[in-house]
C-alpha cells in the first residue's frame, strides 16, 4: 500500500477533526459574533456530535456498495460546503445549518478512511495502515485546535473555519488517485443486530459515558479557564491536553497488551476523575492548569484502545461494525457532555463544571467494573485477519 494513499487519508482526517472540536477552543469569540450565550454557542459542538452519531452509521448502510473514492470525494465537497457556511453565516440558525452539513460530510469521509486504509493493507500492515490514519485525528487536537485558537485570535474564527475549507478541497483533489475500493455490503439491519448484542452494548455504554465527562469539561475550557489561561494561553492547555492524549494512547496499547483490557480502561476512568476533581484547584495558576490538562489528557486518551480491544473479542464476527459504533458512541459522549456543560454553566454556574464531569466519569469506573471481565485471549489486532475489499 502507498505511503501518499495513508497521507492523503490521514491529512483528511485531521481536517474534519479540527473543525470536529476546534469550536471548544473559540467559544468566547463565535458566541460573541453571533451574539449568543457561550452556552448557547457550545450547543454547536453538540449538533455536529450528534449528527455524526446519526449520520455515520447510515451513510455506511445506504452507501455499502459504493465505490469508496466517491464517498470520500463527495464527503469532503459536503464538509467543504458546510465550512463555508459557516464562515459566512451572520446567525446562529445559518452557522447550525452550516454545522450539519459539515458534520454529514465528515460522516461519510472519516468512516469509509479507515475502511479503505484497512481493505488495502495487507494484514500483517493493517495495524500500522489504520494507526497512519488515526495519526491525522490526533494531530488535530495535539496541532489543530490549538492553532486554530491562535489563528481565530489572530484573524477571527471565520478565517479558521475558511482555512480548515481549503484543507478539505485539497484533499478533495487528490482522492481520485486513490485506487478503486467496494467494501462488502453490511446493512443496517446486520448494523443493529450487533447494537442490541448486551455485552457490545455494555462496552459502547462505558464509551459514552467517558466522552460526556471529558466534553462536559473540555466543550467550555475557554470560560473554565478563563482567569489561569487567558487569550492565547489557552492554547498551550490545549497543547498540553494533546500530548497527554498522544501519551496515554502510547501507554494503553502496551498496557493492554501486557496487563488486558480492564485494568487499563479501569486506570483510563479513574484518573479522568481524579483530574476532573482537581481542575478548579488547578484553574487557579498556569503551571497547575498545565500538569492537569496534561494528566486529564492522558487519561481520556487510554481510554479507546481498552474499547477497541474489548469490541474485536465480544464482536469478532463484525469488527468493523462495532468498531464503527463505537465512533458513533464517541460523538454521542461528546454531544452529551456539550449539552449537559452547557446546561450547567447557564443553571449553576462554571465551578460546577468540573465536579459535574467527574462524578460523570466515577459513574463510568462503577459501570465498568460492574461490567467487564477479565479476556481468556488476547487477539492480536494489528492483524484481524484479511478484509474482503475489491480493488484495482
Amino acid at each position: 500500500m502507498r505511503l501518499s494513499t495513508l497521507l492523503v487519508l490521514a491529512v483528511g482526517t485531521f481536517a474534519v477533526g479540527a473543525d470536529g472540536f476546534i469550536l471548544n477552543g473559540l467559544l468566547s469569540e463565535i458566541a460573541r459574533d453571533l451574539r449568543v450565550s457561550e452556552s448557547m454557542a457550545g450547543q454547536l459542538t453538540t449538533l455536529f456530535a450528534v449528527t455524526y452519531a446519526v449520520g455515520s452509521p447510515v451513510i455506511a448502510s445506504v452507501t455499502g456498495s459504493w465505490d469508496r473514492r466517491v464517498l470520500l470525494g463527495g464527503g469532503l465537497a459536503l464538509f467543504t460546503v458546510g465550512m463555508a457556511g459557516q464562515a459566512l453565516g451572520t446567525t446562529f440558525a445559518v452557522v447550525a445549518v452550516a454545522r450539519v452539513l459539515a458534520a454529514l460530510g465528515a460522516a461519510a469521509f472519516q468512516a469509509n478512511a479507515y475502511a479503505v486504509a484497512g481493505a488495502l493493507a495487507a494484514p500483517e500492515q493493517r495495524g500500522r495502515a489504520l494507526a497512519t490514519v488515526a495519526a491525522g485525528m490526533t494531530a488535530s487536537t495535539v496541532l489543530g485546535v490549538p492553532l486554530g485558537v491562535l489563528g481565530g485570535q489572530w484573524f477571527g474564527w471565520r478565517a479558521v473555519m475558511w482555512a480548515i475549507g481549503v484543507v478539505g478541497v485539497l484533499v478533495a483533489v487528490a482522492i481520485p488517485v486513490l485506487p478503486q475500493v467496494r467494501l462488502p455490503v453490511v446493512g443496517l439491519r446486520e448494523r443493529l443486530a450487533v447494537l442490541v448484542r448486551p455485552a457490545v452494548v455494555k462496552v459502547l455504554l462505558i464509551t459514552v459515558v467517558g466522552m460526556f465527562a471529558s466534553f462536559t469539561v473540555f466543550a467550555y475550557l475557554p470560560v473554565l479557564l478563563g482567569s489561569a489561561a487567558p487569550g492565547a494561553m489557552l492554547s498551550w492547555v490545549l497543547v498540553a491536553f494533546g500530548i497527554g492524549q498522544v501519551t496515554g494512547n502510547s501507554l494503553a496499547g502496551r498496557g493492554t497488551d501486557g496487563f488486558g483490557p480492564k485494568r487499563v480502561l479501569l486506570l483510563a476512568l479513574a484518573g479522568m476523575a481524579l483530574m476532573f476533581a482537581l481542575l478548579n484547584w488547578a484553574a487557579l495558576a498556569l503551571p497547575t492548569t498545565l500538569l492537569i490538562g496534561f494528566g486529564a489528557g492522558a487519561f481520556s486518551g487510554m481510554l479507546m484502545v481498552p474499547q477497541q480491544h474489548r469490541l474485536f473479542e465480544l464482536a469478532a464476527d463484525a469488527p468493523t461494525v462495532a468498531l464503527g459504533l463505537n465512533g458513533s458512541a464517541i460523538y454521542v459522549g461528546a454531544g452529551l457532555g456539550s449539552a449537559i456543560g452547557g446546561t450547567v454553566l447557564a443553571t449553576a454556574g462554571t465551578p460546577w463544571l468540573a465536579p459535574t464531569a467527574a462524578a460523570i466519569a466515577l459513574l463510568g469506573l462503577l459501570v465498568a467494573v460492574k461490567t467487564t471481565t477479565s479476556p481468556a485471549k488476547t487477539p492480536n489486532l494489528a492483524q484481524p485477519g484479511p478484509l474482503p475489499a475489491k480493488t484495482q
